[in-house]
């Protein structure tokens, strides 16, 4: 079976498959996927699902990224960044290539921000034509289906080839990207990119980055102190929390995620029938089958680290969902935004966690709106939990100024929901060209 993160086929000739693919991309600009599918039936997966995607966030086939980071802003965040840590790893690996006159190295954060960019000068001074430097916004978002930015996406490595880009200014490149996660958490860091022309569409491309995300995610789990007897769990933005304590690495199912993120939001412990009432509500409290899911937890957790009369966790607990609460308790949204990995266990709809989780999305949204900087609330809706916040788009409309390229967009994206939300044409941005 072919590998469908990988662009070409063996023996596939470039030249016939852009013509076909750029073929059903001028069909989905117009037909939509069906259109395009019918044009091009070796159209991948990966591809359409993205143009979809793309054409969802309202981006013009014709756009160019916007750039959010420059000047000492750029310096400052990239010093602040952990994949900074692994900078010269990237340069050791994939720096031959980034100076042969035909590549370029790329290195983003996972809002798909470009933070590095390096290569021949020459190769350079081409993709600056499209916006491809330091600080631009390459999310699907914001640049449409490319490499890093639907690595993101996805959350796997993949291979773009030439027209299967929605940009038509990008599809003379080929690129490949591999997503890079924090080793103690598991949160998506950003990833890693070459660019090129279209040879760069064999399995060598994508294997490389892989290859390279990988060590740069070694390299930063044994920078890391081992600190015995902590436990981090990962809980946003899945649907399964992942534990990680002393060398174990424990992926729990979806009822012993809700157990273990009730038990580390509650330090002090909790009784059966208050975790029951968390767990089931107050029509489905079956004490039984809590014991049971408790002791099967234990089992899993190990008794060292689970406690009875109250229920509670014995080791010292990390856990990312309480890092974004402790940020905003600091008066720092924007470290709180960049902590956030998605919503608290968004498939649970267990009392305490659905309580849990509107409470963490509510704070941290009031103080992104609150803030009013352009580039958090760009961050926050390009969330799941921001993506049709209405009043956090018409913030952004408000807070970028006239002649910002993402402007545009924020100002059609307050407009839609506003329809969407049966609301009349918004009379609150007052400005012209609306």
């Amino acid at each position: 079976m072919a590998d469908p993160w990988l662009a070409l086929e063996f023996g596939v000739d470039p030249a016939e498959r852009i013509a076909q693919v750029g073929a059903a991309h001028e069909a989905f600009l117009t037909g939509g996927t069906e259109a395009a599918r019918r044009t091009d039936r070796r159209l991948r997966d990966v591809v359409a699902n993205s143009w979809r995607r793309s054409a969802g966030a309202l981006l013009s086939p014709e756009a160019t990224p916007p750039v959010d980071l420059t000047d000492d802003a750029l310096e400052s965040y990239r010093a602040a960044h952990p994949l900074g840590r692994v900078l010269p790893l990237f340069r050791d690996l994939l720096g031959g290539i980034a100076q042969d006159g035909a590549h370029l190295m790329a290195v983003c954060d996972a809002y798909g921000r470009l933070l590095w960019v390096e290569g021949h000068p020459g190769v350079l001074r081409h993709a600056e034509r499209m916006n491809f430097v330091p600080g631009a916004r390459w999310d699907e978002a914001h640049a449409g289906t490319n490499a890093p930015g639907t690595a993101l996406a996805v959350d796997h490595s993949v291979q773009i080839f030439a027209t299967e880009h929605f940009s038509r200014p990008v599809q003379r490149w080929t690129c490949a990207a591999a997503p890079i996660h924090d080793p103690a958490t598991g949160r998506l860091l950003g990833a890693v990119d070459i660019t090129g022309g279209d040879h760069l569409a064999n399995p060598h491309s994508l294997a490389l980055v892989r290859a390279t995300a990988r060590a740069a995610e070694a390299q930063l789990a044994a920078d890391r102190p081992a600190e015995p007897g902590v436990a981090t769990v990962s809980a946003l933005g899945r649907d399964e929390a992942e534990l990680r304590v002393d060398g174990r690495r424990i992926r729990l199912g979806r009822r012993h995620s809700e157990l273990l993120v009730l038990l580390v939001e509650h330090p002090e412990g909790r009784t059966g029938e208050q975790l029951g009432l968390d767990l089931y509500g107050d029509d489905r409290l079956h004490p039984v089958t809590l014991r049971a899911e408790l002791s099967r937890l234990r089992r899993v957790l190990g008794p060292e680290l689970l406690d009875s009369r109250p229920y509670r966790l014995r080791a010292t607990v990390r856990a990312d969902f309480r890092t974004v609460t402790a940020l905003l308790d600091r008066g720092d949204p924007a470290g709180a935004l960049g902590a956030y990995a998605g919503p608290l266990l968004p498939a649970s709809d267990a009392p305490g966690v659905t309580r849990l989780r509107r409470l963490i999305d509510g704070q941290l949204r009031a103080a992104v709106l609150a803030g009013g900087d352009p580039a958090l609330l760009a961050t926050w809706t390009a969330t799941a939990a921001g993506a049709d916040d209405l009043a956090a788009w018409q913030a952004l409309a408000r807070a970028l100024p006239p002649g910002a390229p993402r402007r545009p967009l924020a100002v059609a994206r307050a407009h839609q929901l506003a329809q969407e939300y049966g609301l009349p044409r918004a009379t609150w941005l007052q400005r012209p060209g609306n």
